[in-house]
């Protein structure tokens, strides 16, 4: 089975959530009162990104051009936001701040760019790349400057992550025929295969403590959730179902693991403890329920068509105090964050 690897409704990327104010240590997030949803919503006539607060209200439109607006991430702490857009006539990394203001071009080249995330101290963003006639991964400064290639492969790289110290890089590449999970220093080297496994393997996620990675795999038939060590080692299938399991969400002190399944016929939530047990449904809905994130430990954002049209809900950790947040006619796009 191929990997899911495009958004499945009619605009592209995704949402990103953003505050003004740091978060506790250890994994337990407290966010900030002032803390606000960025997301893409083509309510306007075509993507574009807005902001809302956390239960939904003060919904307001940041960009304003004819182009689409892609991908919007940032970071909780810093007030910037880094986007992908083709108001440029490709793909183009852009930076703003978390209002809307000061807007910026960031890359200049006639090939698209992807996946644009903040290093964890805000200094960096790590990026992919089709400059050099293939998807690579590169590293520059928050202003644009310095950008920097760091894998040189005929193959696909893509879908970089950032470990929780900022000092390792995960992504997915087709180097060796088929797609891997490999690892990197932040600069490049000491390159390492993670996986190893002849079948296809994708969707990397760092735990927060770093210590280990989450990803996907179809090595036993069906796309299943499965967690390594960084060397590699102690690989387990977490999931272990029939049905498609994928994009795994690690909870912020790294004890749940919220993932899509379809084992019930359509797209649903679940979560499960961080070795497999306990795996409950969380939206048993007969609509499509998508891409869940959390927020804090009992709180999880996902985006699901229950409603006729692409929303954003909110629910907590049980499935209860279900609320659709962006309440449009229009799409409203899946969810992103970095924290």
């Amino acid at each position: 089975m191929e990997p899911r690897r495009a958004l499945r409704v009619g605009i592209p990327l995704l949402i990103v959530l953003i505050g003004c104010a740091s978060f506790a240590l250890r994994g337990i997030r407290e966010l900030p009162k002032d803390f606000k949803i960025h997301f893409i919503s083509d309510r306007d006539g075509n993507p574009e990104i807005y902001m809302m607060d956390l239960d939904g209200s003060h919904q307001t439109r940041l960009t304003f051009t004819p182009a689409d607006e892609y991908y919007s991430v940032g970071l909780l702490g810093w007030g910037q936001v880094v986007f992908l857009t083709d108001r440029d006539d490709n793909k183009e990394i852009y930076r703003m701040n978390v209002d809307g203001s000061d807007q910026r071009r960031l890359t200049f080249t006639t090939e698209d760019e992807d996946s644009p995330r903040w290093s964890p101290d805000g200094k960096r963003v790590v990026f992919g790349s089709h400059r050099d006639g293939n998807w690579e991964i590169y590293v520059m400064d928050a202003d644009g400057s310095r950008q920097t290639r760091l894998t040189h492969d005929k193959g696909e790289d893509e879908n970089a992550r950032w470990s929780p110290d900022g000092t390792r890089i995960a992504f997915e590449s087709t180097r060796n025929g088929h797609r891997e999970i490999y690892i990197m220093n932040a600069d490049g080297s000491r390159l390492y295969n993670l996986s190893r496994d002849p079948a296809d393997d994708w969707y990397p996620v760092w735990s927060p403590d770093g210590t280990r990675v989450a990803f996907v795999s179809d090595r036993d038939g069906d796309p299943e959730v499965y967690v390594m060590r960084l060397d590699g080692s102690e690989t387990m299938n977490l999931t272990r179902h029939p049905g498609s399991d994928e994009f795994p969400s690690w909870s912020p002190d790294g004890l749940r693991i919220a993932f899509v399944s379809d084992r019930d016929g359509n797209p649903e939530i679940y979560v499960m403890a961080s070795d497999g047990s306990r795996q409950q449904n969380l939206t048993r809905s007969v609509m499509d329920d998508d891409d869940p994130i959390w927020l804090t430990n009992n709180d999880i954002l996902f985006h699901t068509n229950r409603d006729g049209n692409w929303e954003l809900y909110q629910m907590d950790a049980e499935g209860s105090r279900l609320h659709n947040l962006s309440r449009n006619p229009a799409t409203d796009g899946r969810s992103l964050y970095s924290f």
